[in-house]
């Protein structure tokens, strides 16, 4: 049926009004140009297990940033441009360089792992983009990129703890319980395992000071088949503590040859191969009574700055969410986002990177992970947080648990049990 030519005007005349009205708050809202953000993550790779949490993440800064981000008087649209270093550092380095000099992101994100983050950070000072990161101690971050006290870095920032923290708390669980107080150094040939194994700022001239003697074997290549070596040289030597630093494949792989070669320490105490409960789960017993740094747990009295959720409720939704037990980068996949946030809604001109640098370097911001700021860092560019001690436990709702065991060095959660030996 054909409506009357006066009818046919007033229905266009209407629904052109209407696409008027719906378009409206779009229009205002594109106008301005979109804040672009990389977030570099080893989503896969040998170092996937510290990835695990970001894309999960990511997904719900989205959903918080759909309406966008205002600052300086003006909203605007944010992108969030999410890369898989697969855990390469020339393919981080790679990915870093098209985010900057194709997409052109205002900030750059780089989370977990010295393989990640310091050819990401490098690529930004080299061409003048702002850089936050977290997720490695704060010695090969800055050190092992070149950095000094006395000349920091103009773009990249970072925050987390450092090796004086966790060297601290190791000797603070060790001092709690009766060895012999010889360790064995377990070091990978990495960027983390040079700092770690450092005799100007590592655990060497550290546990000396503290009394212990060690011996060293020849640093491994991460992912070995065979620890014979490293096994022999601590039976010959005593050794009662094992301590240093591997993944998780590796420490499995060690403490598998170690109980067939009837080696067996009273302590082990190794950073990022125990930081996963999926990877205890997988050593079986072996991983039973294993100790290691304790970054963030559902325990810790933070709250987000982003959602004013509890460290309890962030960890009981990612469970719900994953099916799968919380895992400590959780909590700094969280904090980096709230700091990169607030950075941004500070700035006032987000497109603008000497902005977004001064309001990095202003932040003073109560995260799921505590305080972050860089006013009072070791050096310019490092902002430090809490770090505590913990051991695996038999769990209640999962396999295991890991208990507080260990507070020396920040008093932001009470010690749950005493460190027992193997």
């Amino acid at each position: 049926m054909k409506l009357p030519s006066a009818n046919r005007r007033l229905v266009l005349q209407g629904a052109a009004a209407s696409a008027a009205a719906l378009s409206l708050p779009q229009l205002a809202f594109g106008q301005e140009r979109p804040i672009k953000l990389g977030f570099v993550s080893p989503l896969t790779g040998p170092y996937a297990l510290f990835g695990e949490t970001d894309q999960y993440m990511v997904e719900k800064v989205r959903k918080l940033l759909a309406s966008g981000i205002t600052t300086g008087g003006k909203t605007y649209p944010v992108e969030v441009l999410v890369r898989d270093s697969q855990s390469n550092p020339n393919k981080a380095a790679e990915l870093a360089g098209n985010l900057i000099l194709k997409d052109k992101v205002q900030l750059m994100l780089p989370s977990c792992t010295s393989e990640t983050i310091n050819p990401v950070a490098d690529q930004c000072e080299l061409n003048g983009v702002p850089c936050l990161s977290t997720v490695q101690p704060w010695q090969s971050y800055f050190f092992s990129r070149g950095g000094k006290p006395e000349k920091p870095f103009e773009w990249t920032y970072h925050f987390f703890w450092g090796l004086e923290d966790i060297i601290a708390g190791f000797v603070g669980m060790w001092n709690s319980v009766q060895t012999n107080k010889k360790i064995g150094f377990l070091f990978e040939r990495s960027t983390d395992g040079e700092a770690w194994g450092s005799k100007e700022f590592g655990f060497p001239p550290a546990v000396t000071k503290e009394g212990y003697t060690f011996v060293t074997p020849p640093y491994f290549q991460p992912l070995s088949s065979d620890f014979s070596a490293q096994i022999a040289e601590f039976k010959r030597a005593g050794v009662e503590i094992v301590a240093g630093i591997a993944l998780p494949q590796d420490l499995k792989t060690f403490l598998a040859q170690a109980r067939q070669q009837g080696f067996r320490p009273k302590v082990v105490t190794v950073g990022k191969g125990l930081l996963f409960p999926s990877a205890v789960e997988a050593m079986g017993d072996l991983g039973l009574g294993t100790s290691t740094e304790v970054w963030w747990t559902p325990t810790f009295p933070f709250k987000s700055s982003l959602t004013g959720e509890t460290s309890q409720k962030i960890a009981a939704d990612y469970e719900a969410a994953a099916k799968k037990q919380w895992t400590q980068p959780l909590g700094y996949s969280h904090a980096l986002w709230e700091v990169a946030i607030d950075v941004l809604k500070r700035s006032g001109k987000p497109h603008d990177p000497v902005a977004i640098r001064d309001a990095i370097r202003a932040t003073d911001l109560t995260t799921v992970v505590g305080p972050v700021n860089w006013k009072k860092g070791p050096v310019a560019n490092v902002g430090k947080t809490p770090v505590l001690g913990g051991q695996w436990v038999k769990g209640s709702k999962f396999k295991y648990d890991l208990s507080i065991v260990d507070n020396t060095t920040a008093k932001v959660v009470p010690v749950a049990s005493k460190l027992k030996m193997l």
